[in-house]
């Protein structure tokens, strides 16, 4: 990959990673909700997942999508299914010291598999490995999603640590309450672009 080529990934996986989506909403919410070293596997499950899924994006799944539209029809219902319940989850969550019914970040494994119904992340993953792959060898894949993971884990730091930031100042549950009712509602907002398009 040629430095010019290798500059231009880097610049699209900082602006795909750092901007809104579903995974950063989620970012923010956990680092208000539970703090930053708690909200640690939910991170590192967003980036280590993302990545493995552009890499198996570039050996072949993304062809599956051309091959079978309908995979395309599946990925939105589920998207939509299961962000709406995250939205719930995220809209009645507890503030924290309220016990065990106030709800934990999402796990390693759970922030992962969520990486396979984010429509986000499979945009990102197929213009990746379209545009950042020549010669479409497994070394370009995974130098596409190293560069990925590499970006990505400083990116959605950056959105937990904003969460934690307003953390104190959600100290009262109402702000707590309204804080998680507006991010449930951006959650639900970012399906727009998946259910419209």
């Amino acid at each position: 990959m040629s430095h010019e080529l290798l500059l231009a990934l880097l610049g699209f996986a900082f602006v795909t990673s750092i901007t809104p989506g579903p995974n950063n909403i989620m970012l923010m919410t956990s680092g208000a909700n539970f703090g930053f070293r708690r909200s640690l596997p939910h991170m590192l499950g967003v980036s280590l997942g993302h990545s493995l899924l552009v890499f198996l994006t570039g050996l072949g799944i993304g062809a599956a999508f051309r091959v079978f539209p309908v995979l395309d029809v599946v990925l939105k219902v589920a998207a939509v299914a299961y962000m709406l319940w995250l939205a719930w989850k995220i809209l009645h969550a507890a503030a924290p010291g309220e016990g065990a019914e106030g709800g934990a970040p999402l796990t390693f494994v759970q922030a992962a598999a969520f990486q396979w119904v984010n429509p986000k992340g499979w945009a990102m993953a197929l213009g990746a490995t379209a545009a950042y792959a020549p010669g479409d060898t497994v070394w370009a894949y995974g130098l596409v999603a190293l560069v990925f993971c590499s970006v990505n884990l400083p990116s959605v730091s950056v959105w937990t640590l904003a969460g934690q930031g307003v953390r104190q100042w959600l100290t009262t549950g109402g702000r707590l309450r309204l804080f998680n009712g507006v991010m449930a509602v951006l959650l639900v907002a970012s399906l727009v672009p998946v259910i419209c398009h």
